[in-house]
């Protein structure tokens, strides 16, 4: 069994269809593929895709067998990096990797957890969605990230602080003049949700709105802070972010409280539990105080 065969039956379990996987994804031709994919179920002894003219779906022992496929997958991506990195010792490479906002706060103070390492190791920095900020660590491309909580099997966190979530409006919308907006209020409005580019977001929201005993079904979703303030904008809509969207307001849209209880989401610090670096574990004993120094306080979990 080869990595390429395990890459292409992810291919295809990704994008439900050999067509798609052969031309969007592997650029290969789709018979060339049937073959690799029928040498990878004779290899491992059962039939791992059903194949019909509508498509083509996983059995039972091609779901169970996907997750193995892609932590194969991960763990050579994290062989070659390691790989990558001990071929070039003259000077040791530290990367974090910032959730997109978050890098406003931590970037100027991060790095002096290790101002008596800087010398010797050069730092890398990197932002983007939580999603792949933990593939990147997954893959061992990162040594620490600050994101959600999202499930990868190797990865390690630690709680930074709890953010709390906050109503985005326009300046001059009716509910801008309250002190806190009550769940209720949010109602019929036009409501932005948050697209499943940010599936641990989009949980808390959709959790809270359903404790508070409210249906609110969005008329767009976004991807991104600078897209929710256009929509907010550009259609009088409402939104709920992480109260860290408040560095992107602009004159034409402000940000108001939740009444009653506030729902929070996580802000941590994701790194792989292989990762035996002294660099690594100096920087983790020194979050602590560098949190309480940012954020007034610090949980841990």
């Amino acid at each position: 069994m080869e990595l390429r065969h395990l890459r292409y039956f992810v291919a295809i379990a990704e994008t439900v269809s050999l067509t798609l996987a052969a031309e969007k994804r592997l650029h290969t031709a789709q018979p060339s593929l049937s073959r690799q994919i029928r040498d990878l179920e004779h290899e491992v002894g059962v039939q791992l895709l059903n194949r019909s003219p509508q498509g083509t779906e996983l059995t039972a022992a091609g779901r169970a067998f996907l997750d193995h496929a892609r932590l194969s997958l991960a763990q050579a991506d994290a062989a070659g990096e390691a790989a990558r990195r001990a071929a070039q010792p003259a000077k040791t490479i530290f990367s974090m990797g910032f959730l997109t906002g978050q890098e406003i706060d931590w970037l100027p103070h991060a790095p002096s957890i290790l101002r008596d390492e800087l010398p010797a190791i050069e730092i890398r920095v990197s932002s983007g969605f939580s999603t792949d900020l933990a593939d990147d660590v997954q893959k061992g491309k990162l040594d620490v990230a600050f994101l959600r909580r999202e499930p990868k099997p190797d990865l390690e966190y630690r709680l930074v602080t709890k953010e709390p979530l906050v109503v985005i409006l326009p300046s001059d919308h009716p509910l801008a003049g309250a002190a806190a907006i009550a769940p209720r209020d949010l109602e019929g409005q036009t409501f932005i949700g948050v697209s499943d580019v940010a599936p641990v977001l989009r949980s808390v929201i959709k959790d809270y709105l359903k404790q508070s005993g409210i249906q609110i079904v969005p008329a767009l979703e976004i991807d991104n802070f600078v897209m929710a303030m256009s929509l907010v904008a550009s259609t009088g809509g409402v939104a709920l972010l992480p109260a860290s969207v408040r560095r992107y307001l602009s004159g034409s849209v402000t940000s108001r409280p939740l009444a009653d209880e506030r729902p929070t989401i996580d802000l941590l610090i994701g790194y792989h539990r292989a990762n035996r670096s002294p660099i690594l574990g100096k920087f983790l004993s020194g979050i602590d105080g560098l949190s309480e120094r940012i954020y007034g306080n610090v949980a841990q979990c």
